[in-house]
């Protein structure tokens, strides 16, 4: 998508039914003050190259630097109100997160069953971009992350021995004393956070925009998935807040990964080479790795992002294959069908939004992650979209859905599965340590833990990168009115934004501070994408079927 001042490309003048714009218009649709204002070419004539959209960009710049600037000057105000904002929304809207979240996964489920699942993103004639195995590579991609490195371990275990011991914050109403009942109760917990609602969340949010880019012309930023409910009022400031709030929510979920991958990059350093293990070491860590992801800014998507991230596979997959060939290797391969058996069987009790007997499960697992999912929607969503034009709605799904979910499924058998072995056979060590060791106190039982260890830190980091490296680029892309070729200093000025935040939460309250930003900007992301799930149907209902 170029800046195309022609009256004729404006969105008034391309509407097919229902009032969205025709698939067969053109597709550049951006008017030329949604794109570039006056300030902006009188910047470029003193040589700062710049191409966004000023009321997006200002207003979240400065909303985000004030939050920096206020949270780093009064850290001993701001972490009891983030400790207090995290206990009030957990305590009374983790409803809310996990209704929206079944909405999302009723909706794809009834999309692949209808005649709406013919549609093709990119109209009837589209053919998709990659070929099956690349296109699922990328959606595995899309779905790995620090989270995964960081709760991998520690999730399965948690939830198992809570169970077990029929502790307050064990999912459902526990399994006491009953080993076998725990475990299952365990995994199914976990593959819950990571299963389907997740990928439905992303599901969403990707569908949203390919439609509404490919199939309409639109700009591929979150305002054009309201194109059917606001019509022209999407170029205004109903347009303007809702891009506004995916910023916010994108910038805040990254920063909570950022943070939790430096809090366990840290704690390695520490189990491995005895380094400090405390707020310096972690700000040096943020600090080094954001200045890596510049560089590979940058170096530009190619030669950037894309080598990086064909390293960050290589180590995830070796790591994974070394923890199933030298661990339980026939619990793991059992457990992996066990536990989704477990996963779908206790699926409806654990989707329950009310009247649940377990609200310290809810509340400090559920709520939280579904928040998280919610605030990286726009940033996986628009990687998702983008791999995946010529796709019917119906593909589209199925394997938005499974491919991603079925290996989080094993990562999580894997190592949490590794980890309850070494639990139940009377290593105690792992289950005490901090959340942040838990991944290295495993691997410290098993062959070549010195290696594998440093390995899991690399891959932290690499996860840092390629995470702050695309999440700038989704940012900058909503800001500069949805193009993808944007200016690399703007990219730039958003990584070290990311940076900038997680630092500030992790000076201003730590992990707590983490998990209350990501739960206030997800709440009312929430809402919006709600709405948005109304906008997909009636923008299908528009489309012929392939």
């Amino acid at each position: 998508m170029g800046n195309n001042s022609d009256s004729s490309n404006t969105p008034e003048s391309n509407e097919g039914t229902e009032g969205i714009p025709s698939p067969e218009g053109p597709t550049d649709l951006i008017d030329t003050d949604y794109v570039i204002g006056q300030d902006n070419i009188q910047t470029n004539k003193l040589g700062i190259d710049l191409d966004l959209h000023g009321k997006v960009f200002v207003v979240s710049s400065l909303l985000v630097l004030f939050f920096v600037i206020i949270t780093l000057a009064l850290p001993e105000v701001m972490g009891p109100l983030f400790g207090d904002t995290r206990t009030w929304l957990t305590g009374n809207l983790s409803w809310v997160f996990l209704f929206a979240a079944n909405v999302f996964v009723l909706l794809t489920v009834v999309l692949i069953f209808t005649p709406l699942g013919k549609v093709r993103l990119g109209g009837p004639k589209a053919t998709p971009d990659f070929s099956y195995a690349g296109w699922f590579a990328m959606l595995f991609a899309a779905g790995m992350g620090i989270g995964l490195m960081f709760y991998g371990v520690s999730e399965p275990l948690t939830h198992f021995s809570t169970s077990l011991e029929g502790a307050a914050g064990a999912p459902l109403s526990g399994a006491q004393g009953d080993q076998q009942g725990a475990i299952s109760l365990g995994m199914a917990a976990t593959i819950f956070h990571w299963g389907l609602h997740p990928w439905a969340t992303y599901a969403v949010v990707a569908l949203a925009l390919a439609l509404f880019s490919y199939n309409k012309g639109l700009p591929l930023t979150m305002r054009s998935i309201f194109y059917p409910i606001l019509g022209e009022r999407i170029w205004g400031w109903p347009g303007h807040v809702i891009d506004i709030l995916a910023v916010f929510a994108t910038l805040f979920g990254l920063a909570t990964s950022l943070g939790l991958g430096a809090t366990q990059a840290s704690a390695g350093l520490n189990y491995l080479f005895d380094t400090p293990n405390n707020n310096v070491t972690m700000v040096v860590l943020i600090l080094g790795i954001t200045l890596v992801a510049l560089g590979s800014v940058v170096a530009g998507v190619e030669k950037g992002v894309q080598r990086i991230s064909q390293l960050n596979m290589s180590l995830a997959f070796l790591l994974l294959f070394f923890v199933i060939a030298v661990g339980p290797t026939l619990m793991i391969a059992t457990g992996f069908f066990e536990n989704l058996l477990s996963y779908f069987k206790d699926l409806p009790a654990l989707s329950n939004p009310f009247g649940r007997e377990d609200s310290a499960f809810v509340g400090g697992w559920t709520a939280f992650y579904w928040a998280w999912w919610i605030s990286w929607s726009p940033f996986v969503g628009m990687f998702i979209a983008r791999v995946s034009r010529g796709r019917t709605v119906r593909e589209f799904l199925i394997a938005v859905l499974l491919v991603p979910m079925l290996v989080s499924v094993l990562w999580m058998t894997a190592f949490g599965g590794a980890a309850i072995e070494q639990y139940t056979a009377g290593f105690e060590g792992v289950a005490d340590a901090a959340v942040e060791l838990q991944l290295f106190e495993m691997l410290g039982q098993l062959p070549l833990s010195s290696i594998t260890s440093f390995v899991g830190i690399v891959l932290v980091m690499v996860f840092f990168i390629t995470s702050s490296d695309s999440g700038s680029l989704v940012i900058d892309s909503i800001t500069s009115g949805g193009k993808v070729d944007a200016p690399k200093g703007q990219r730039i000025f958003w990584a070290l934004i990311e940076g900038a935040i997680a630092i500030a939460l992790l000076l201003g309250g730590g992990l707590e501070a983490l998990q209350a930003a990501v739960l206030t900007t997800g709440l009312p992301f929430a809402l919006i994408l709600l709405v948005g799930c109304y906008a997909i149907v009636k923008g299908l209902m528009s489309e012929p079927r392939s």
